[in-house]
C-alpha cells in the first residue's frame, strides 16, 4: 500500500510539474485530446496500463 501513495505522489509531482512549466501547452494537448476517439483512448490507456504493470512486476519480483 505504501508503494500505491508514493506511486500516486509522484503522478501528481509529474503532472504538477507539467502544468506550471508548459500552461499554455498543456491546454493545448488537452483540446486536442477531444479529437480523439473513446476506443483509440480506451486501447491506449490499456496499453498503458499493461506497460506499467509489466515495469512494476518486474521491478518488485
Amino acid at each position: 500500500m505504501k508503494e500505491l501513495i508514493i506511486a500516486f505522489g509522484l503522478f501528481l509531482f509529474i503532472e504538477g510539474i507539467l502544468y506550471a512549466i508548459f500552461p499554455s501547452k498543456m491546454k493545448s494537448i488537452l483540446k486536442k485530446l477531444e479529437l480523439v476517439s473513446d476506443s483509440q483512448l480506451r486501447s491506449g490507456g490499456l496499453i498503458f496500463a499493461i506497460i506499467g504493470f509489466i515495469i512494476i512486476y518486474y521491478v518488485k519480483g
